[in-house]
């Protein structure tokens, strides 16, 4: 359960520098990438969270 939890704690600083970061961003493209970074790290936070949710209701 730990590791489920450090993964999702990484995840989401991790989607937060790169919202930082795009936000900082002058350049479009860069402003670009770093959105997407964002929203992708975040989606893959969720989903971990899901299965330690759903790991967690199957009793494992």
């Amino acid at each position: 359960m730990q590791d489920y939890l450090a993964q999702i704690e990484k995840l989401r600083k991790d989607a937060a520098e790169c919202a930082r970061i795009r936000d900082l961003a002058t350049d479009q493209a860069k402003r670009q990438v770093f959105d997407r970074l964002a929203n992708h790290l975040t989606v893959l936070a969720d989903q971990v969270e899901m299965a330690m949710l759903e790991r967690k209701r199957a009793g494992g």
